[in-house]
């Protein structure tokens, strides 16, 4: 009995182990070569350049020449480069200016969506979402001509009330608003529809239930919609924070690489793109992309948790 006993043992590990990790993936070998172009499209132009940014962040390159390792250098300069600074509360205004105005248009037109006798609902969702993938270059281009100072089509309009030319442009506040009003127009749409299916996928009969017990359209709104809604408002919020503090075809087209009139317009992803593009400091580049990366986390984390608490 003793002697079979190693034996026995010897085929369970076998059986428990299995065949090599190697020999499986060989055994398999057609079916990831098949799946392989996709890890290796992703290696080159997804995981490789995040990577070497990373290492890029910790050297000074002007794209040209040899590296030059300089540490934690420009990290200690970016914590004290004012206009990085302006770039953040730039890219906060803006987002405050247009996350918080656009998801509520947005579930508003959803609501609408929703209404059980709306006539062509396909036909207004299209138009609702067709926003969203029109060019953001053409969207900046009609946005100069509304906002123009001196010939825009909104002074223009508002020249018959007695309205003197309002210089969009020229105000710090106003750039802002300005490109807060393309990303409203641009991504309401979108997240109407995301709201669309998530009031389609309650239960009509709690809203039987509600009427019957005598509750009104708002309290229905606020009482059975809302918190049903709160997994579909979260990700939402999330999304927009993240798209919202990247922002950076819309000041760019309209206001050029500068930013407008004193910096207005200059966002973080406009700043990091001038320092790496325009004054080829591709080092200095990556390390504003980590920061920013930073930034966009930690924001990302607080309005989840705000969110979920609310």
């Amino acid at each position: 009995m003793s002697e079979q006993a190693p034996s026995i043992r010897s085929n369970q590990k076998t059986a428990v182990n299995g065949p090599s990790l190697w020999s499986q993936i060989w055994k398999n070998r057609v079916l990831y070569l098949f799946i392989s172009p996709f890890f290796i499209l992703f290696f080159i132009f997804g995981l490789f350049p995040i990577l070497f940014s990373f290492y890029l962040a910790f050297h000074s390159w002007s794209g040209l020449g040899e590296m030059e390792f300089i540490g934690l250098s420009q990290f200690q300069f970016l914590l004290t480069e004012s206009a990085f600074w302006q770039a953040v509360g730039n890219t906060f205004a803006i987002w405050f200016l247009s996350s918080v105005p656009m998801l509520f248009i947005a579930l508003v037109i959803a609501f609408m969506l929703n209404l059980p006798t709306l006539k062509f609902r396909g036909a207004y969702r299209t138009m609702f979402f067709i926003t969203n993938v029109t060019s953001i270059v053409a969207v900046a281009i009609i946005f100069e001509t509304i906002f123009s100072n001196q010939y825009g089509l909104l002074n223009y309009f508002l020249s018959f009330f007695g309205v003197e030319n309002i210089e969009w442009l020229n105000s710090g506040f106003l750039t802002k608003v300005v490109i807060a009003s393309m990303v409203v127009w641009r991504f309401a749409g979108y997240n109407a529809i995301i709201y669309l299916a998530g009031l389609q996928s309650i239960p009509k009969t709690l809203y039987e239930a509600a009427i019957i017990d005598g509750a009104n359209k708002f309290q229905i709104f606020f009482r059975i919609t809302i918190p049903l809604l709160r997994p579909i408002i979260l990700f939402t919020v999330i999304m927009t924070t993240i798209g919202s503090m990247q922002i950076f075809t819309e000041p760019q087209v309209l206001l050029g690489n500068s930013g407008g009139v004193g910096g207005a317009g200059m966002t973080m992803t406009l700043y990091m793109y001038n320092e790496g593009f325009i004054q080829n400091q591709f080092g200095y580049a990556s390390a504003v992309s980590w920061v920013m990366f930073i930034i966009i986390g930690i924001f990302s984390i607080i309005n989840w948790k705000i969110v979920q608490k609310a």
